[in-house]
């Protein structure tokens, strides 16, 4: 069993940057392949970013290419999301995943879930 705990969330305005992190409770954290997902009041939980368990590749939604790149240091467990040029539309709950098959999109494909960080972007 693996324990995710996000962080970093906030208000920011349009064009900022923010940096979520989640943290993982156990070492064997890098074992597995990671993603962020984030849901928007009243849609339904999509596919942001996802990292293979090497970390050496990566995955992104086409809303978030070019600004958005996830990472992760298996020295501290945890697993980040660097988020650039920030959008009104990216406001949402950002969620960390882990345990999918890499590059997933079906956020029912992994087993371990944060509860969530609040982004909320500002015009």
């Amino acid at each position: 069993q693996v324990q995710l705990v996000e962080s970093g969330g906030g208000l920011v305005q349009a064009g900022e940057s923010l940096r979520l992190s989640c943290a993982a409770s156990r070492r064997t954290f890098s074992n597995y392949h990671c993603a962020w997902f984030r849901q928007a009041p009243g849609k339904e939980r999509e596919f942001v970013a996802a990292i293979s368990w090497s970390g050496r590749s990566t995955v992104y939604a086409d809303s978030v290419k070019g600004r958005f790149i996830i990472s992760r240091d298996d020295a501290k467990n945890t697993l980040y999301l660097q988020m650039n040029s920030l959008k009104p539309e990216d406001t949402a709950v950002y969620s960390c995943a882990a345990g999918g098959a890499f590059g997933s999109e079906d956020s029912y494909d992994y087993d371990y879930w944060g509860q969530g960080t609040q982004v909320t972007v500002s015009s």
